[in-house]
This record gives structure tokens, sequence and C-alpha cells, in this order.
């Protein structure tokens, strides 16, 4: 069910890209409110909107934010380009894409011609907040990559929620992006997977490639329900395509919940049950008690047996993250309050780099 409220456009807060904050009077209450050009057309100080308030009802984290559904105050608009194929299917707000693959693209015939990503390395993430830290240290250890990111609809469907996305776009950090499934906006669109990763290799002529969710995993705390679990089916598409597969495991010993200490339960789900091929996985060579806790999850669930597992130093990860201007948290954390998990990404990147000639 959805919570709707009628309100006003007071104020224009922040434009960033496609994402517009704006200050709506509600029922005589001033809220922050949340709109994307996409979908919401031009907004502006004065319009009459229709809100999605439920997220805010429910006080939720990530996406605890009020969203314009509609404008009321526009007049009509037709949308345009050559694209026949609509994500979030069948609901009142479906929206036209122009699909890199369709009939009508200039890209189509390059889809039917693939053959091979020829070995390319995709760095496969759990957590949005994956991206910042795996591309800050592709960029620092080799400054001439040229780096994608593919972005799943396991969590926000619109890639311009993303601060972070904008932030290392904008700083040449990350060359293009791909939205695939339900996920829109990026500078290409695919519908799934595959597709999104032929964009990657032939379309963006990625070095290296990161695939990872918007902001916002799914959660609930059972075996197989988070949305993190697409690591596994990505792990074996890029096999399928001839990529190299580097899945980062979800390491933190910061977070209070037993399930995600050391190893994350997802991680260990992913490589033991879902992923039927092997991927790389990196881990920080702490050598101390953190690294035989990780050691011994490895081998309880035989993950090493199935995958190949590296140690990897980390010195110049650690230098090169607290040298970056990006923002970076996870959970709200931040690079100094959860080291291990972004020092974690960090050495997964550069492993990545050893793939690259």
């Amino acid at each position: 069910m959805l919570n709707l409220k009628n309100g006003i456009v007071e104020k224009i807060i922040a434009i960033r890209g496609n994402f517009v904050e704006v200050l709506v009077n509600i029922d005589g209450n001033l809220e922050k409110a949340i709109a994307y050009m996409s979908l919401a057309n031009d907004i502006k100080e004065g319009n009459k909107v229709v809100l999605n308030t439920t997220a805010v009802d429910l006080k939720l984290g990530s996406g605890g934010f009020h969203f314009v559904l509609a404008v009321l105050s526009n007049s009509n608009k037709q949308s345009n380009g050559y694209g026949h194929i609509m994500k979030l299917r069948y609901t009142p707000i479906q929206v036209k894409v122009n699909s890199a693959e369709e009939q009508k693209s200039i890209y189509h015939d390059i889809f039917n011609s693939f053959s091979t990503l020829n070995n390319m390395p995709v760095l496969i993430g759990g957590l949005h907040s994956m991206l910042a830290p795996l591309s800050v240290v592709l960029k620092g250890l080799n400054s001439n990559l040229n780096i994608g990111y593919i972005m799943t609809d396991g969590g926000a469907l619109p890639i311009d929620f993303s601060e972070t996305v904008y932030n290392l776009k904008k700083k040449g950090i990350i060359k293009g992006t791909i939205t695939i499934g339900n996920a829109f906006g990026g500078d290409h669109e695919c519908i799934n997977i595959y597709n999104g990763l032929i964009a990657a290799k032939e379309i963006l002529k990625c070095d290296v490639c990161i695939v990872a969710m918007g902001p916002g995993i799914v959660g609930t705390g059972t075996k197989y329900g988070f949305t993190g679990i697409e690591q596994g089916n990505i792990i074996d598409a890029v096999n399928d395509l001839g990529g190299v597969p580097i899945c980062i495991p979800r390491i933190s010993f910061r977070d209070k919940r037993e399930r995600h200490y050391g190893i994350s339960h997802h991680t260990i789900t992913v490589l033991n049950d879902i992923s039927k091929t092997k991927a790389y996985v990196a881990v920080p060579k702490f050598q101390n008690e953190r690294e035989a806790y990780i050691k011994k999850q490895i081998e309880t669930n035989g993950i090493d047996k199935k995958h190949d597992v590296l140690f990897v130093e980390f010195s110049d990860i650690i230098n090169i993250l607290k040298k970056s201007d990006i923002n970076m948290k996870t959970m709200g954390r931040t690079l100094e309050d959860d080291t291990d998990y972004f020092v974690t990404a960090g050495v997964n990147a550069k492993v990545a780099t050893y793939f690259i000639s």
C-alpha cells in the first residue's frame, strides 16, 4: 500500500544531476522530499505535488524519504528517444528507456557479434558502499584505468539517488555507468547482467568493471532473504562470458550483529550455496586474531575448496583510502570506524589490477 499526501514545493534545496531535493509544505509542515527529473519532469517552487510518504511513515533507513510521485502543476510532457523498453514495468511510474540492445539502438549489432569478455576483471560487490573504495583504490593504483560501474536492481532503482556515483563520475574516477534490470538512469540501459557486462566491455571499453546494487540492500535475517544474494549469479554470469569474477567479501569486526561479524553470513551463503562456479576472493592479511578468525570461517565453510582465496598485504591500500576526498560510509560507519570493511574492498581492487595487461 502507498501512503500518499498532497503538498506544495516551497523551496528547491539542491540539484544533483536528475536528483532534486525539495522542501515541501504538507498540511502546514515543512518536510524534505526527493524528486527525479526523469519521473517528475521539471519541478519548480510553487508546484503542487503528490508525495509518496510511505518510507518516512515506516521510519526506514536509507530509503526514509518522501518522494515526489507527480507534479500536478505541470502541463503534458512527452519523452523523447527511440526507446521501446520499459522499466518499472506495469506500475503507474513505468519509464521508457533507450535500451542499448534494442533494435533501433546504434549498439544493437554489438550484442549479437560479441564473443568474450577476454578476461576482463569484474569486481562483484554485495553492498553499494563497496563502490567508493573499489573505485578509489583502482584509480589510485593505476590512474589510466577505464573503470565502469554496472548498477543492479537489488537496492535503489534510480542511479541518481546515489551521491557516490555522482561524485565518482564528477571527479573522473569512473568513466560510465550501466543500469540493468529495473534499475534506471545510467549512461546506458540494459536488460540484464549479461548484456550489461557486454556493454561494459564493448561500449564503455572498460579495463575493469564494478557490479553492485544501488543504495539500500534488503535483508531479513534469514539465510537466503537478502538482495545481495545476486553476487552468486553474477559470478556465474562473468564466468559464462569469459571474464574474471572477483567477489568482494563483506568483512567487519565493528558490526554488532553476530551474523555479520568477521565474514558476513551473506558472503558465506553466496560463495557456498549460490555460485556454481569459481571466483577470486581477496582478504586483507591482518596477521592477528582477526585473520585467524577469518581463516577459521573460510576453512569451516570450505570456501577455499571452491574458490581461490588470496590473503593480500594492504598498507598501500590504507594510504590510498586515507588520501581520498570521496565520502565513504557503510551502515553509518566511516573509514576510521570500520577500516577492515573498506580495506577488504581495497585489496580486491588490488587483485583486479593483476589481470589488467
